[in-house]
């Protein structure tokens, strides 16, 4: 089982880019965490101000850990220098993965690929 976290925030777009820039440490941090597999802030090309934030987790025990750690603390305190911050955020737990392309090179929406085949 893995976990994925998915975030937006919409801010103040004259503060975006420099949102993420000095956020850089605070996202190295966690990308070092044990059971973090990816931990991604975008810049959203169509929407000015809005960033989009992608992780992922190995499991539940590796997100409460990136709860408890000063720079999950510190992402928190980072956010707020930017003003008025609207944003959502979501986990999921994912019991199983595929990939996209099945032997044939047919995109599938299913997972009904044999994943030892595949």
């Amino acid at each position: 089982m893995s976990i994925i976290v998915s975030a937006t925030m919409e801010l103040d777009a004259r503060h975006a880019q420099r949102l993420i820039e000095e956020a850089r440490p605070l996202i190295e941090a966690s990308l070092a965490e044990p059971g973090c597999l990816a931990y991604t802030w975008a810049l959203n090309p169509l929407h000015p101000g809005r960033i989009e934030v992608f992780e992922l987790w190995t499991d539940e025990a590796a997100l409460a850990y990136h709860f408890s750690l000063p720079n999950y603390t510190e992402m928190r305190t980072h956010l707020r220098s930017a003003g008025e911050i609207k944003s959502t955020s979501r986990k999921y737990r994912c019991d199983r993965d595929e990939p996209i392309y099945d032997p044939s090179g047919t995109p599938r929406a299913d997972f009904s690929i044999n994943t030892t085949d595949a």
